[in-house]
């Protein structure tokens, strides 16, 4: 049930004998199935694809960073933008509640739309800032939306913030990004986890507040990803906090995959997932994961084997992959740092607003 979040990668990997995946055999080279790309000239449908989502009528929808939700329902692509009443224009996340109204989640506030009209949600309903990161709904119905200040509470009317504490980390003197809330999410126990963007993980089990961080194994306190997979593995994926250092000869650093029981913090030597920034994890509907190697493509791992699937622009360069959709057609979509891309028994096409979006 991993969504991908939001923005990030074969010699060995460690794993747990009773509690991990098994040794894995792990395939370097692109798997040729999934190699080729088809060249297109047309208009991207947005140079940046943040969201991929399908609704429960079937409908295809992406949400783009500068031109809304593009909507594609089998026939034809159309936009929702600020013209059609959404609050902004930068759509991160699209969820639909169990009435069928659609939320698109912006980095202007949250929109809400029936089927006939938006409405809207900002600083005025009690956000700490319209800058919304992360949404996410609990198994108590508990709506719970990240901004880049901090955490709040929504009750469909009206935000409450919710105070996150600070754990006793050592910050660098230039990271100005530590109240970003990267990831909500829920564990198997039901405790809530948030990512934030400098102070790790943080876990709140509906009393008390516990952290992982650095201390405890973590690449960086830099915090993107926090999954538990069926056998009470954390998967933490981290971005390396050097990158945001004024001297650009300075950005290196720790930052990546890591798998974690309770006791120890095991890491990935896969080619992009050690020492780089991690973004995004996603499991398809057969059960596979795939992991976005940023500068390398993407790796799907079957509980056995990684393979490597190349997703490269008309050049031949990797495409950096922001999130993942398998839809109920069994159909890939890829939402990327330079556009749209579909792949279909194993080929990957950049997907324009000319398409293709129906494969014969």
């Amino acid at each position: 049930m991993i969504k991908s979040l939001s923005l990030s990668f074969l010699v060995s990997f460690l794993f747990f004998l009773s509690c991990s995946p098994p040794a894995e055999t792990t395939n370097t080279e692109p798997v040729q199935e999934t190699v080729e790309t088809i060249e297109s000239v047309a208009e991207q449908i947005d140079e940046y694809v943040v969201e991929s989502f399908e609704d429960s009528k079937g409908n295809l929808w992406f949400g783009t960073l500068s031109k809304g939700a593009a909507k594609y329902d089998g026939e034809s692509l159309k936009y929702i933008t600020t013209k059609d009443g959404l609050i902004g224009n930068a759509v991160i996340m699209i969820h639909e509640a169990s009435d069928g109204s659609l939320w698109f989640i912006t980095q202007s506030g949250i929109s809400i739309f029936d089927g006939t009209e938006f409405r809207n949600f900002n600083e005025k309903d009690g956000l700490n800032t319209s800058s919304v990161s992360q949404f996410f709904i609990d198994s108590k119905d508990r709506i719970w939306i990240g901004t880049w200040q901090g955490v709040c509470l929504f009750d469909g009317e009206t935000c409450t913030e919710f105070p996150l504490p600070i754990p006793d980390v050592e910050l660098l003197p230039y990271q100005a990004t530590v109240n970003w809330v990267t990831e909500i999410s829920e564990d198997l126990e039901g405790n809530i986890w948030f990512g934030r963007d400098g102070y790790g993980a943080c876990k709140w089990d509906g009393e008390n507040f516990s952290f992982i961080t650095e201390d405890d194994g973590l690449y960086s306190n830099n915090i993107q990803v926090i999954h538990q997979d069926d056998k009470g593995q954390f998967w933490f994926g981290t971005r390396r906090a050097e990158m945001d250092h004024p001297d650009p000869s300075e950005r290196h650093g720790k930052g990546g995959l890591q798998v974690y029981d309770g006791q120890r913090m095991n890491g990935f030597t896969l080619p992009g997932l050690q020492n780089n920034d991690f973004y995004s994890l996603y499991e398809d509907r057969d059960g596979n994961y795939w992991i976005s190697a940023l500068g390398i493509g993407l790796y799907k791992y079957n509980g056995i084997t990684f393979d490597l699937v190349e997703v490269n622009d008309d050049y031949g360069k990797p495409v950096a992959v922001q999130n993942i959709l398998h839809d109920s057609h069994g159909t890939y979509w890829f939402g990327c740092s330079g556009g749209l891309y579909r792949m279909d028994d194993g080929v990957v096409r950049n997907v324009t607003v000319e398409g293709p979006w129906q494969i014969d």
